[in-house]
């Protein structure tokens, strides 16, 4: 376990996808973690339950071939979201970017169409 909760959310999902669970519990989560939860959902690639008594989140694993957070989190601009799409993404059309801007949250379609740039914080497919 390291100090970042989102990149540890983010591996306990690919650890058990590894191994073929299709539900796990996590214990430790941020408003981060659960903004990025509710864009993947959207997505359709898990879905999650948040437990407010026991502090955890119950993930089930739907669609999902990999998601990883960025580490450095560079920051991007309009301009070069693209350069990050080429270096993270399998191919332009497939997968999602997560950039964190100052209206929250965005994939990378949204930051472009909304002309906002901001960083890098993980990516899925």
């Amino acid at each position: 376990m390291s100090q970042d909760i989102v990149s540890d959310g983010l591996n306990e999902i690919m650890n058990a996808r590894r191994v073929e669970k299709k539900s796990l519990t996590i214990r430790r989560y941020s408003k981060v973690l659960l903004n990025l939860f509710k864009i993947m959902k959207e997505k359709g690639h898990i879905d999650y339950e948040v437990n407010e008594e026991e502090k955890t989140v119950n993930v089930e694993i739907i669609k999902l071939n990999k998601c990883k957070a960025v580490k450095p989190r560079y920051y991007v601009d309009v301009a070069t979201i693209d350069k990050y799409l080429r270096r993270f993404l399998p191919s332009r059309n497939f997968g999602d970017l997560i950039i964190s801007t100052n209206m929250g949250l965005l994939s990378h379609k949204e930051a472009v169409k909304n002309n906002v740039g901001g960083s890098v914080v993980a990516y899925f497919y």
